[in-house]
């Protein structure tokens, strides 16, 4: 059974339910915590609610017309669901969005700039921290003058979780970073991703659907299903379940990774659901 929420976490949602345009629920009663230092994944099939957790969180919902009408959501023990976007970040939470929202007609260290908008930096601080992301992504310090749209996927993602870096936030929220990248960069990222938390003590929230490569990253997993949470554990535990390894890592008992015909049927036998 998961541990109760302490003083550590540093985000916790608590029972919530997500309505669009005041008719659709999307979350039906969502729990989860992240604790500080920690890389917490959220995985599961598209439309199971994950990205509008994440804006749950981001306080983004209130841009779609969506809003949290049951439970909360605590950041650091302080109550943010109803709180608007641009205070959420100044308190340190910042989302990188799925597809890269890069500004492309700016250049790659223009892009980089924009993410000091809430921090009102100035001088050799700035240096600093431009100098701390080229560190994290050396590529990007070779496009520094190029522009961004000209910049390949791997590129772009690298920037986009750049200029959140730039913020230095308290809790960072990462949407589908694998999205649309080569199996290589995929692991560059994550290979970044986990150092960025361990060299920065960084606390991320991670959604993804490739659930191999999260549950490797991460130190705990959330699985959802039609806006609710079906299963949670530690990644190693979430790794070794028989369910887990058939619906989400299309492997057999045996390790051995399903033929297409195994695999067709997997939704029937969901029994855990």
């Amino acid at each position: 059974m998961p541990a109760s929420p302490s003083a550590e976490d540093v985000l916790v949602v608590n029972n919530i339910e997500v309505v669009y345009h005041d008719v659709i629920l999307v979350l039906k009663g969502v729990s989860l915590r992240v604790p500080q230092g920690r890389i917490v994944t959220l995985l599961g099939t598209n439309g199971a609610g994950k990205t509008t957790t994440l804006k749950a969180v981001s306080g983004l919902l209130l841009t779609e017309d969506g809003a949290v009408r049951k439970g909360s959501v605590e950041l650091q023990g302080r109550r943010i669901e109803s709180t608007p976007a641009e205070e959420i970040v100044r308190r340190g939470v910042v989302q990188v969005l799925e597809g890269r929202r890069i500004f492309k007609h700016l250049t790659v260290e223009e892009n980089l700039r924009v993410g000091l908008f809430a921090r009102r930096s100035r001088g050799a601080v700035v240096r600093e921290d431009l100098d701390r992301v080229y560190h994290y992504f050396p590529r990007l310090s070779e496009l520094r003058g190029r522009l961004a749209g000209y910049a390949s996927g791997g590129e772009q993602q690298m920037l986009a979780i750049g200029r959140a870096l730039m913020l230095h936030p308290t809790l960072l929220l990462l949407d589908e970073p694998s999205l649309g990248l080569a199996p290589l960069l995929v692991q560059e990222i994550f290979g970044i991703v986990e150092r960025i938390n361990r060299e920065e003590g960084t606390t991320i929230l991670l959604v993804e659907q490739n659930a191999r490569m999260a549950l490797r990253t991460a130190h705990y997993g959330y699985i959802m299903e039609n806006g609710r949470i079906v299963l949670e554990g530690e990644s190693a535990w979430l790794r070794e379940n028989p369910d887990v390894k058939e619906f989400y890592l299309g492997l057999t008992e045996s390790g051995r990774r399903k033929s297409y015909r195994e695999a067709k049927a997997y939704r029937r036998r969901k029994r855990y659901m």
